[in-house]
């Protein structure tokens, strides 16, 4: 089978590379036999497909020649015709954009993040449009292909693809499986072996069951509160709140939870002269982009030192802020993404069931949301597409949360449509980490004179 990786340039796509390699080592042969990597920067995929080669010889010699083939295009009709799967990687604005929506963000006196708050609307309102063409020119030159979406903001992402390509696009993330991962080992539980209970939406979730040996063993972790100092989430909420809510939040709800605490952080940092998170990944990326196509023989070295780099310093500022909380060496190495989008390809690809927690249209899966709310909850996986499996009703608070981002993402979606300024402004106002109506203008104004293709986007008043 033959996989498009739009994005084919992006800085994590050896990770994926990697997956795939050894992929073809087990019983039965690989999933895809043929990758071809698209983006519009050509000196990105330059650099990316030196890494690839490189990663392909240090297999060659383990292994001997693997069945996988690479190609690099900039046409994506081109890269897309004859495509069993396609995945979604792409950053409008490439990482210049993402530090426009933490500064204008931060500018405003709120969070500067993303995909999480004003940053995750500035980030949605302007890809929404190229996912909905990129979506058309699947059905167009790939009309049977399954679409993995990593795009972020990943919900919001794909449920505008969904409209394109119904059930047949399935988002992905990493931080459920490492919250479910890291959650088992502080159990003493082989996380391979473990089922997890999730529900949500996209970086607004919680693990609401952790089952080892038979049964739900998340009522044990929540009374130990040495196995919750453990582990990354453990420490970054604390005992007291994670036995008040009976649940483990994914990581990013830290932004949520502790709000004051995490934009003083990051403030702390930018009034110190420091960079923010965009930033510093502008910097690393830009170092490691000059060095390949200067060293293209040292390509992999250079990128795994900046991929190592980019692990430890990840969510860095909440980290300080919950007590200089550190990550642990299992979550450096990767295997959290990649490894998620191979398990959706092999599913579909080989129709080989498989329980994972993916970004799906509801279809009553979480009680009180519509249909076709794409949430993120446990599915199965085959032949047939995902599945959503019913996680119930959320409890009040955490319903609080779930319906506000998603009536925000719903503005957001609302506003690219229509070309509605006034949509905009209500995703804005609305959200639940923007505090005023005025702060609200103030950020819409900002973006749009930040980014000025957005007047193109949202033309009306």
């Amino acid at each position: 089978m033959r996989l498009a990786i739009l994005g084919g340039g992006g800085f994590r796509v050896p990770l994926v590379h990697r997956a795939l390699l050894g992929d073809t080592l087990r019983p039965g042969g690989a999933a895809i036999s043929e990758v071809v990597l698209y983006d519009s920067d050509a000196c990105r995929l330059r650099a990316i497909s030196a890494v690839l080669d490189q990663q392909r010889t240090a297999h060659r010699a383990a292994h001997g020649e693997p069945p996988l083939t690479v190609r690099a295009l900039t046409d994506l009709d081109e890269a897309l015709r004859g495509c069993d799967m396609v995945f979604s990687a792409i950053r409008v604005g490439g990482m210049p954009g993402r530090v426009l929506d933490e500064r204008v963000a931060l500018d405003a006196g709120v969070l500067g993040q993303e995909t999480v708050g004003a940053g995750g609307i500035s980030y949605g309102l302007r890809t929404l449009p190229v996912a909905e063409l990129l979506a058309r020119s699947i059905a167009t030159n790939a009309p049977g292909a399954w679409v993995v979406n990593f795009t972020n903001p990943a919900g919001l992402v794909t449920e505008a693809m969904s409209e394109v390509l119904a059930d047949r696009v399935i988002g992905i993330c990493d931080s459920p499986l490492g919250l479910g991962r890291r959650a088992a080992r502080a159990i003493g539980a082989d996380p391979a072996g473990a089922r997890f209970d999730y529900a949500g939406l996209n970086h607004l979730g919680w693990l609401t069951g952790l089952w080892a040996g038979g049964r739900d063993r998340l009522p044990e972790l929540l009374a130990d509160e040495g196995a919750l100092d453990s582990f990354e989430e453990g420490r970054l909420f604390g005992a007291d709140w994670v036995r008040a809510i009976g649940a483990l939040p994914n990581e990013y709800l830290h932004y949520y939870y502790m709000a004051r605490e995490a934009h003083a952080a990051v403030a702390e940092t930018v009034a110190g002269g420091g960079p923010t998170r965009g930033e510093q990944l502008v910097a690393q990326q830009d170092t490691f982009y000059r060095a390949a196509a200067a060293h293209p023989d040292q390509a992999f070295e250079l990128w795994d030192r900046a991929r190592l780099e980019r692990e430890r310093s990840y969510m860095a500022d909440s980290r300080r802020a919950a007590g200089d909380v550190q990550r642990s060496e299992e979550d450096l190495d990767g295997g959290g993404y990649e490894e998620v989008a191979l398990a959706v390809m092999r599913a579909v690809a080989r129709d080989e069931p498989a329980r994972l927690v993916l970004n799906t249209r509801n279809r009553g899966a979480i009680a009180g949301l519509d249909g076709d709310a794409v949430v993120e909850v446990p599915c199965l996986v085959d032949g047939s597409g995902a599945r959503p499996l019913a996680v119930g009703r959320l409890s009040g608070h955490q319903a609080g949360l779930v319906h506000a981002v998603k009536a925000v993402e719903r503005d957001v979606i609302e506003a690219v449509r229509s070309g509605s300024r006034a949509a905009a402004l209500r995703a804005f106002a609305t959200h639940p980490l923007v505090d005023s109506v005025t702060t609200a203008s103030d950020l819409l104004r900002g973006y749009l004179k930040a980014f000025p293709e957005l007047r193109n986007t949202l033309p009306q008043p």
